[in-house]
C-alpha cells in the first residue's frame, strides 16, 4: 500500500488544500462570530489570523490532534462546534482520498498484473513460436524423407517391371536366336555335302541321288526361310521395346493412344502366361498431346495387373482391351476376368503401397503411378470390379478441338 493508505498517520495540511482552506476558513469566521485561525498539527497557521490570547481546540480524527481550531472572540461552545464542524469535513475529506488512493492502487495492480500477463503471454508466444518453428523444421524433414523414400520406392517398382520385362524379353529373344543358330548349323552340314558333289562330279546323277541333293535343296530354302522370320521378329521385338520406351522422340507430342495400347500389348504378349491371351477392340481415335513414353507405361502396368489378377484366380482368362471416342473424349478400358476385387479394395485400390497381392509379390504402386500418369494428362480413372468375376479399368481423356 502507498503512503496515503490506512496506516498513514494524516495531518491537516494534507487533508486540507490551498483551495479548501479558502472556502472553509470563512464557514468557521461566521460560525464563530469573529476572528479565526487553523492550525496544523506542529502550530503551523495553515489559514486566518491567530492572536495573541486565543484559545485553541484540538482537531481529532482518531486519537491523536492533527490540528487546531483558535479563535480569541468565540466562546468555548462554540469554538468546541467549530472544531467538531471542521473534523466532520475533515472526515468526509479523508474518505474521499482514502477511496481515490484505494482506486488508483486497485488501478496500478491491476496494470502490473496485465504487465505481467502481457510479459507471460510474450514469453509463450516466443516459446509457442520457437516451438512451432522446431516442429515445421522437423515435419518438412519428415516430409523430404517420406518423399525420398517414395521416390526410391516407385523407382524401385519401376526397375521391378523393367527387370520382368527385360526377362520376357529375353526369353522371347532368346527363341529365334535358337532356331536360327540351328538352321545354320544344318545349313553349314548341306554345304558340306555340296563340297563332296564336287569331288564326285564324275558319279553325275548317281552322286546326286545318294547325296540327297533334292532334299538339301528344299530343306535348305525353308531355313533360309524361318531364319528371316526369326530375324524379322527379333527386329519387331526391338521396335516394340524402342516404340514403348520412346527413345529418339520428342517429350510431348500428338500422338495416337492405339498405338501406345498396340505396343504395350504387343510387349505384353511375350510374357503371357499359358492359357491367358488378349484382345483388342480399338476404335480410331483422334491424336492427341501427351507424354507417349509415360503412357505406355500406363497402359503396360493395367495389363500387367489384368494378367496377374488371372494368374491369381487360377484360371483361363481374357484380358480385353477397347478404345473409343466421343463428344466427352476418350476413353480406354482393360477388363480381365480374374480374381476381382471387394468394395473395400477397390476403394483402396489407389493408395500407395498398398496391395492385393501376396507379400514379396508387388509393391502397391502399379496404379498409384497409372493414376499420377492419368492425373498429369488431366484424366480420371476408375475401377470396378466384383470378387470372382472380374475387373475394369476405365481411363478417360479430355480432347481439345
Amino acid at each position: 500500500m502507498s503512503d496515503t493508505g490506512f496506516d498513514h498517520e494524516w495531518h491537516l495540511s494534507e487533508l486540507l488544500d490551498t483551495h479548501s482552506l479558502s472556502r472553509v476558513g470563512p464557514a468557521l469566521g461566521e460560525l464563530l462570530g469573529g476572528d479565526v485561525a487553523v492550525l496544523d498539527h506542529d502550530e503551523t497557521l495553515l489559514c486566518g489570523l491567530l492572536a495573541p490570547d486565543a484559545r485553541r481546540e484540538p482537531v481529532i480524527l482518531e486519537l491523536e490532534p492533527i490540528g487546531f481550531v483558535a479563535s480569541r472572540t468565540a466562546s468555548p461552545a462554540t469554538l468546541s462546534a467549530g472544531a467538531r464542524m471542521l473534523t466532520a469535513v475533515l472526515r468526509a475529506e479523508l474518505r474521499f482520498k482514502m477511496a481515490s488512493t484505494l482506486h488508483l492502487e486497485a488501478v496500478a495492480e491491476d496494470f502490473e498484473s496485465l504487465k505481467r500477463e502481457h510479459a507471460r503471454l510474450l514469453e509463450s508466444e516466443a516459446r509457442y513460436r520457437r516451438l512451432s518453428e522446431e516442429l515445421e523444421a522437423r515435419v518438412q524433414a519428415q516430409v523430404a524423407e517420406l518423399e525420398e523414400r517414395q521416390q526410391m520406392l516407385y523407382e524401385a517398382e519401376k526397375l521391378a517391371s523393367v527387370g520382368q520385362l527385360a526377362a520376357g524379353m529375353a526369353h522371347e529373344i532368346n527363341n529365334p536366336l535358337g532356331f536360327v543358330r540351328s538352321n545354320l548349323s544344318t545349313f553349314k552340314t548341306y554345304l558340306g555335302k555340296f563340297a563332296e558333289l564336287k569331288g564326285r562330279l564324275a558319279e553325275g546323277e548317281v552322286a546326286w541321288q545318294a547325296l540327297d541333293l533334292d532334299f538339301l535343296l528344299e530343306d535348305g530354302d525353308d531355313l533360309l526361310t524361318e531364319s528371316a522370320s526369326g530375324i524379322d521378329r527379333i527386329a519387331r521385338i526391338v521396335s516394340d521395346l524402342k516404340s514403348f520406351s520412346n527413345i529418339d522422340r520428342p517429350t510431348d507430342e500428338y500422338a495416337d493412344l492405339n498405338n501406345c495400347l498396340r505396343h504395350a500389348a504387343s510387349v505384353m504378349e511375350t510374357q503371357l502366361p499359358p492359357g491367358i491371351s488378349l484382345t483388342l477392340d480399338l476404335l480410331p481415335l483422334p491424336s492427341m498431346v501427351c507424354l507417349p513414353g509415360h503412357l505406355n507405361q500406363l497402359f503396360f502396368n493395367l495389363i500387367r495387373n489384368a494378367v496377374q489378377a488371372i494368374q491369381d484366380a487360377n484360371r483361363p482368362g481374357v484380358v480385353r482391351i477397347s478404345s473409343f471416342a466421343d463428344d466427352d473424349g476418350i476413353t480406354i478400358r482393360v477388363h480381365d476376368d480374374g480374381k476381382g476385387m471387394s468394395a473395400e479394395q477397390c476403394a483402396r485400390a489407389f493408395q500407395p503401397f498398398y496391395t492385393t497381392r501376396t507379400v514379396g509379390m508387388g509393391a502397391g504402386l502399379g496404379l498409384t503411378t497409372a493414376r499420377n500418369i492419368v492425373l498429369a494428362h488431366s484424366g480420371r480413372i476408375d475401377i470396378e470390379s466384383t470378387p470372382n468375376v472380374g475387373t475394369t479399368v476405365t481411363i478417360c481423356f479430355p480432347t481439345t478441338t
